[in-house]
């Protein structure tokens, strides 16, 4: 991979890169919308971009949704994967 540089945004979040974001714009599996809901209330946002390859703003976004679907505590109460 060439050497891109690591830039954020005016909130302090990682722009995409692609040695960090490597599931940057595939389909969520249920293993990582479960991942997401477990642990988004108790660890940082940030540590779990990193942990599933996709931006802070893209883990943010996907739980704002859930939530709005209802789905945020089926997610989060699976125990099927975590």
């Amino acid at each position: 991979m060439e050497n891109t540089a690591i830039s954020y945004d005016n909130f302090g979040r990682m722009r995409y890169h692609p040695e960090f974001h490597f599931s940057h714009g595939k389909p969520f599996s249920e293993s990582e919308l479960e991942y997401i809901c477990k642990f988004y209330e108790v660890d940082h946002t940030r540590t779990i971009a990193f942990a599933i390859g996709r931006t802070e703003h893209t883990v943010q976004t996907k739980v704002t949704s859930l939530r709005k679907k209802g789905l945020f505590d089926y997610y989060k109460n699976l125990n099927k994967h975590w």
